[in-house]
Parts: C-alpha cells; structure tokens; sequence
C-alpha cells in the first residue's frame, strides 16, 4: 500500500510544492518557450512526473508506472474513442462531397457577411466542436468564410473568437467527461456548473463577431439576429448540460441557434452592396452558386441528425439503464494507493463504459452515415484508419498528458499543489478561470488543461471551503477563452487561409479580446462563490 504524502520535501508544504509543480512547469516551458511539439513535451513532463513522484513522494516504481498506464488507458479509451469516431463521421461527409453541399447550403441562408459569419463560425464551428474539436472548427470555418469572400485574415479571426462558448463540451463533451474522471467529482455535477458559466459567454460572442466583420455598423444594424441566435444557443446549452446529457449539449446549443437565426427575418434579408464591399475584400467562390438536390441537401445534413437522434434516445432511462449494463469494473492491478487519512483512492479501480461511452454511441452513428451516405464498407474501413492516422501525433499528446495527471494526482502531487494554492483564499475563485485560460493557451487543450489542473482545483477548493465543483467547472470555462490564442490554433488558423508565419499578427488581434473575456468570466466565477450569484449555480 502506498499512502499519500503531503509534505514529503523536508516536512515543507512551500518545497513540497515547489518540487510536485515541476513536471507542469517542465510542459508549461518545452510548450510555451522552447516551442516543442506536443506530443514530446507531454512524454517529457511524464518522465518528470514519474520521477518527482519516485525520488520526492517514495511511490514504488510499480505503482507509479501502473498509474500511469492507467492515465494512457483513459486517454484511449473513453476520451480518443470519441475524438475518433466523431472525426470519422466528418472525414466520410467530405469523402462523398456532402460537405461542399452543407457549406453551399449554408451560404445560400443569407448574402449578408455579418450573418454568414454567425452561421459559419459561431453555429457551425459549434456543431464542428461538437463532434471534433481539436483545432477542426477554426481550420474549416476559416476556409468557408474565404470561400464567401472574406479577407483571409478577417476570416481567420473571427473563426478563432467564434471557438470559445462550444469548447468545454467540445469532441462529445470530452472536456468535461475528463475533469470528471481526474477529480472524481459527478460528470452530471461538473456538466451542469459549466452549463451555468460558459453559456454567459454566448450571449456576447454573437455580438462581438458582428463587430468584428463590420465595426459599429455591424452591431448597429444586426445586433438583433446576433442577440437571439446567442440567446438560443445558451438556453439550449443550459438546457442540454443540466437536464439531457454533456455530449448533446454543443449539439443542440449549435442547432437551436442556427434555427432561431434563420427565423429572424431581418438575418434573410439581402445585404447593402455597400456593406459587402466595404466589409470583404477577398473573392467569393463560384461553387457557391452551384445547385444542389433537395435529396441530397438533406443527406448531407443526416450525419449531425443521426448523432443527435441516437444520443437522445441512449438518454431514455430503460434503454440507459441496458446501455450501462455492459458497464465493467476492475481491479487496477498494480496499484494500492490511500490518501494522507487513509482511504482508498477512485485510481484503484478502473471502470470500462463499453457501450454506454459517447464514441461507442458516435461509431453507430458513424456506420449509419455511411449507410445513408452510400459509403462502401471497405471506404469506411479505409476512412476510420486514415483518422487514428491523421491524429496519431494528438493521440500520442493525450495518452502522455493524461498518464502524467495521473501520476501527480496518485502520487499525492496534484494534492500538494492544491493545499499550497488553497492560501490564496476567496482570491482563490477569481485565479480559477485564469489558471485554466493559462493551461489552455499554452496548451491549445481543454482537455488537456482539464487534466493538468483538475484535481489540483478540487483540492484547493476543499481547503479554502470553496465550491470543489465550482472550481472545477472554472478551470474548464476559463480555458475555453485560452484556445483562440494557443500557437496550435493560431497555427491551424493561418495555415487555413494561407497566413503561414503571420500567427504573431493574429495574436495581437485576438488577444485583447482573450484577456476582455476572461475577466468578464473570473467576476462570474467571483460571483457564483459569493451569495450575489450563489443562486445560479446547482
């Protein structure tokens, strides 16, 4: 049995700290400074980790590799299995074309800049979170606002603001699914206080990308559609997250506003010629203007029908009830960890949601789409290799950075940093939102800073007589204000619309709107630990 220590470092909480923070400074500096890749930085963190946790703690070399492996398990399966199978889907859309007929369709909702860029970037770069993540979103929204004319850059901004409210559900709610295992904490308890932060943000992200595509003029004239299509999305988002399920919740936020944007009728009404010369200075494509089949609109918008349809119906209790029954448990071998008071810690047993994980349900979906897409077996076979291709240098950067949270967490790590940071009190709840911005940003990951930060913002709040769940969900919320200036998206972005090595012009444009947001969320966060708005949360 190996028992948690607190102060191992010379009976000092502040060394003990001090050493147990060096792994993620090690990743937070190779990230950030050095500019390693992702993937190498994890696996060096993970040595780290692995060796403050042998050397400082004492945790035998068995366990602490055990804790480890436990780590890449999770991050393959349920976290990759989603990412994957949702990727998938999206890969056999554009493999049959369907995708240029979704983004013809999409034009033709309105000619009108400040609405296209509400429908591409914000609803459908939502939908895109919803079902992939991991920088996907900014790279294809970007290339579909070039397409309708945009400038490249203008197009590549607004694409990167766009990115923040879906985040913390993004990839079928992996953000947030991660937070829960690394704490231990209630998926539906976290999901639901971030369901309760993150939909404040989509109230004004509509907002801002109408002044971002056309300044004061834009909000002048379409702060309308903006404020209902941001109304929809956040109640649909509260709705999904407190009430039906995390995975849904992107999804049925995207869709509500999109629809609720298509009602308004000033949003179909045709654009000032003015407005459109002096707003987009690139050239329209002229496969915009090709016409598409009713039939085949429609099975081009089935794949995100099919995935909404099957979730909603694994949400029914007999059929979640039987879908859980698969459900196993086991024993993790190898490893025997109790807390300083001596109770037996969640890592000592592994549980295996075969059917009932999210990817399970995302790959029936996946083979109904390739039904109704009329993707041979053999094609879809082909397709699902070439993305576990195509993310192998993702799926590397996962496994590493969650089997280093994990042997920070079990090693007593993660512990150590919590009851350290827990002196800074009631300020405790304003730096919550900023540490998971942090993480993301140099990350470009919420998962990722999910991982790295999440059980370190429970302990703390523990300690400080904060909200554990609070604190949690703020890591989550604030990062998802980090993502549009992490190098990995700003990256993704440029390469999008052909600004490879402008990524420090993108930054200074998108920064100051990074830093606006944030604090709006720390003053959230500030205020639901407070009784001034205690009663928003659960």
């Amino acid at each position: 049995m190996y028992v948690q220590e607190l102060e191992p470092v010379a009976g000092s909480l502040g060394l003990s700290a001090l050493v147990a923070a060096l792994p993620l400074v090690i990743v937070l500096v190779l990230l950030g400074g050095v500019r390693m890749k992702a993937h190498l930085a994890g696996l060096t963190g993970l040595l780290a980790a692995a060796l403050v946790a042998w050397l400082a703690y004492g945790m035998p070399l068995d366990q602490t590799a055990s804790s480890a492996a436990q780590g890449a398990v999770f991050g393959l399966f349920p976290i990759l299995w989603i990412v994957v199978n949702a990727l998938w889907v999206y890969r056999m859309t554009v493999r049959t074309r369907h995708f240029d007929i979704l983004r013809r369709s999409f034009g033709r909702l309105s000619d009108d800049p400040r609405i296209q860029a509400l429908v591409v970037a914000f609803c459908f770069g939502a939908l895109l979170e919803a079902l992939a993540g991991f920088g996907a979103p900014v790279a294809i929204c970007s290339v579909m606002l070039v397409a309708l004319g945009f400038d490249p850059v203008r197009a590549a901004v607004v694409a990167l603001v766009a990115n923040t409210a879906p985040v913390a559900f993004g990839a079928m709610g992996t953000p947030v699914v991660t937070l829960a295992q690394v704490t231990g904490l209630p998926l539906d308890d976290v999901a639901s206080v971030v369901g309760r932060q993150t939909p404040l943000l989509a109230l004004v992200v509509p907002l801002l990308l109408v002044w971002l595509v056309d300044g004061r003029r834009g909000l002048r004239e379409t702060w309308v559609p903006a404020l209902v299509c941001g109304v929809a999305f956040a109640v649909a988002q509260f709705a999904a997250s407190n009430h039906v399920s995390a995975q849904l919740a992107d999804i049925g936020a995207a869709l509500a506003g999109a629809g609720a944007l298509v009602a308004v009728p000033q949003a179909r009404r045709p654009a000032e010629e003015p407005v459109r010369a002096a707003v987009l200075t690139g050239v329209r494509s002229e496969e915009l203007d090709e016409d598409d089949p009713r039939g085949e609109v429609v099975r081009a918008y089935s794949p995100y029908a099919l995935i909404v349809a099957i979730f909603s119906v694994a949400q029914i209790p007999a059929v979640k009830d039987w879908l859980a029954g698969a459900t196993q448990t086991y024993d993790w071998p190898f490893l025997d960890v109790v807390d300083p008071r001596g109770e037996a810690v969640g890592g000592n047993v592994f549980t295996w949601p075969i059917v009932s994980t999210g990817g399970t349900l995302v790959l029936l979906a996946g083979v109904c789409t390739a039904l109704v897409l009329g993707v041979h077996a053999r094609v879809a076979v082909k397709e699902w290799a070439a993305t576990v291709y195509e993310l192998r240098f993702a799926i590397l950067t996962v496994t590493s950075v969650l089997a280093l949270a994990y042997v920070m967490n079990l090693s007593g790590q993660a512990a150590t940093i919590g009851h350290f940071v827990a002196a800074a009190g009631a300020g405790l709840a304003f730096l919550s939102p900023v540490l998971g911005w942090f993480g993301v940003a140099v990350s470009g990951s919420d998962t990722s800073a999910n991982a790295l930060f999440g059980a370190l913002q429970v302990t703390a709040a523990r300690e400080s007589g904060l909200s554990p769940e609070l604190l949690a969900a703020a890591n989550s919320s604030g990062g998802v204000l980090g993502k549009m200036i992490s190098p990995q998206n700003l990256t993704i972005a440029c390469a999008a619309v052909g600004l490879a090595g402008k990524e420090g012009d993108l930054l200074r444009k998108v920064l100051p709107w990074s830093v606006a947001l944030l604090m709006v969320m720390c003053l959230i966060v500030v205020g639901q630990s407070s009784p001034v708005l205690s009663w928003m949360l659960p």
